[in-house]
This record gives structure tokens, C-alpha cells and sequence, in this order.
């Protein structure tokens, strides 16, 4: 039996998460796009009538309102959204009061979360030699807003964590149609070691995200997607 799904934003991602939503079990019973749903207003339980999950790929100032209102109707979430991290405290918050469920992330793609695991290695063992410094470059198509990129800001959070304390330079590039490519570098006066992630689409982001659908639908708490990975699939 099919789950119902409300995509919110219907834009490239929105598009290509309704083409790909039947063969992850899904039926799309809503969309809403910024036209229709400025302040979150077109949500409601009239509107969202059947709908078990809703997907959120908007823009950094719509996304909170929309999670906190589709918290509000009872409708767990997923949201690729990204630029809006410094409302993640209150946004968990009305997830977690609401007793709903989402998942959040700045990147769906299951490659590139394995990818920012493997950094976070390589940080700790780097971390540990003062002779390496590091940089971190992300490129993204012409029409992303936010640079650099909520992955690329994520990978040198997760530097940090791991124990790389030393600055990590971080720099963006936006052209053409380029789907993203995310690569951190260690460098010494004797060599460079550099890890790299180009996505060859958008499919595995989408993927990715329905993929989380599936896996909220029916539970409650606030993830993150890189604390589910291992129980998808």
C-alpha cells in the first residue's frame, strides 16, 4: 500500500522526488511551491489530507516555518533544505513537543554522507600532525543560494569533531549546471592528500530523501540522516 506524499518546493528537486516518489512506495497526494505556500500558509489539514510524510526542498527562509507548521497538523517530515541551521535548536524543539518525526540533512545523498564520515576519519588522523593544513572547495550550479554549501560547512563542522582544530579554508564556486562536487584537502610542504565527492546527478539526492521518507513514516524523534543510514535499505 502506497504512503501518501506532500512535497513542499517544486523546484528541481520537487520535480525529480514526484517522478521517482511510486518506486519508493509513495503516492504525492499534495504540492506546494512558493507561489501558493508563502509563510507556510497553505498547509493545513485540508490540504494534507492523506498525506503520512512531507518532503521540504525550499529556501533557508521558508523551511523553518514550514516544518514547524507541518508539526503543528501532525505530519512528520523530511527536509533537504539547507542554509537554516542556526534554527535548529527551536525547530527540534516544535518537532519534539508536537511528538512528530523528521529527518534532516544537509545533503541525502548516501554517498555523500559516507563521504563525510570518511573525512571525519581522516581529520582525526591529520589532527595529529601540525605540518598539514587543510582547505575545503565545494562548485554547485548557478542557481544555489547559499555558498558555500550546507554540505561543505557540514564536512568542516565534522572536521572539527573529529579533532581538527586548525583552520580549514573554505571556498565556493557556482556555474552552469554542475550538481555538486565536494572535495577537502590536507597539504605539507611534502605532499597533498585530497578526498573527493562529485555527484554525476540529482537522483541520489532524491533517492536519498524518499529513502528517509519511508524510514520517518509512522515514528517520532528528530534525526539526522546520517544517524538512519545504517538501518535503510
Amino acid at each position: 500500500m502506497s504512503l501518501g506524499l506532500a512535497i513542499v518546493g517544486c523546484g528541481k528537486m520537487g520535480r525529480l522526488i514526484e517522478q521517482l516518489a511510486p518506486a519508493h512506495g509513495f503516492e504525492v497526494r499534495a504540492k506546494f511551491d512558493s507561489r501558493n505556500n508563502a509563510h507556510a500558509q497553505a498547509l493545513s489539514n485540508e490540504t494534507l489530507r492523506g498525506v503520512d510524510v512531507a518532503v521540504d526542498f525550499t529556501a533557508p527562509n521558508a523551511a523553518p516555518e514550514n516544518i514547524r507548521r507541518l508539526a503543528v497538523l501532525g505530519i512528520n517530515a523530511v527536509v533537504g533544505t539547507t542554509g537554516w541551521s542556526e534554527q535548529l535548536p527551536s525547530v527540534r524543539e516544535a518537532v519534539e513537543q508536537s511528538k512528530t518525526g523528521l529527518v534532516w540533512a544537509a545533503n541525502f545523498s548516501v554517498g555523500v554522507n559516507l563521504f563525510i564520515q570518511a573525512v571525519a576519519h581522516a581529520a582525526a588522523l591529520f589532527a595529529k600532525h601540525s605540518e598539514y593544513e587543510a582547505w575545503g572547495w565545494e562548485i554547485h550550479h548557478s542557481e544555489k543560494k547559499d555558498a558555500p554549501s550546507g554540505t561543505l560547512k557540514k564536512l568542516a563542522e565534522e572536521m572539527r569533531a573529529a579533532g581538527y582544530s586548525r583552520p580549514v579554508s573554505l571556498s565556493a564556486s557556482r556555474a552552469g549546471a554542475h550538481p555538486g562536487t565536494h572535495e577537502i584537502g590536507f597539504d605539507s610542504a611534502g605532499d597533498t592528500i585530497t578526498l573527493r565527492h562529485a555527484a554525476r546527478n540529482r537522483e541520489g539526492f532524491a533517492r536519498g530523501a524518499l529513502e528517509a521518507a519511508r524510514w520517518i513514516a509512522g515514528k517520532k524523534g528528530f534525526f539526522e540522516f546520517k544517524e538512519i543510514l545504517g538501518e535503510l535499505g
